[in-house]
């Protein structure tokens, strides 16, 4: 695997969530490609020091949600990236996103302008890291 998984056993987000996040942020930027294998259930368990449910339920909503794609007997892979849903319900799904991340910023004290500043901070690192993906992915209609 081109990139490893790091779990917080203490953070507030459950260890599938975790796992869910990490591997979704790969695929979309680039650290994963399409057609690239996730390690077996107990593999990763093992290497995590988690349950493999917890592994088997996050690859599960994985799957689901497009991302990655099961094979009978070979495994987890990443799927070829596909448009699963329209400009206007991926804009409703990131609403909620976008006013959590906003009411934390502010209670944390920041500015609109400090806010923007760390976004835009936060795209760049990211479009670094994968240049073509980061641009293509807001641009889809």
């Amino acid at each position: 695997m081109k990139f490893k998984l790091a779990i917080s056993p203490g953070a507030s987000a459950p260890i599938y969530k975790q796992i869910i996040d990490q591997v979704r942020l790969a695929a979309s930027t680039g650290k994963l490609d399409s057609g690239d294998q996730l390690p077996s259930v107990r593999i990763l368990a093992e290497e995590l020091v988690v349950n493999p449910n917890t592994v088997a339920r996050a690859y599960a909503d994985l799957v689901r949600e497009g991302v990655l794609e099961s094979r009978h007997g070979k495994g987890a892979f990443v799927a070829r990236r596909r448009k699963v849903f329209t400009k206007q319900e991926r804009l409703r799904r990131l609403e909620p996103a976008l006013q959590a991340f906003v009411n934390e910023a502010l209670a944390l004290g920041f500015l609109g302008p400090e806010i923007r500043e760390a976004i835009e901070s936060k795209l760049g690192s990211l479009a670094q890291e994968a240049p073509n993906r980061t641009e293509e992915v807001g641009d889809e209609e």
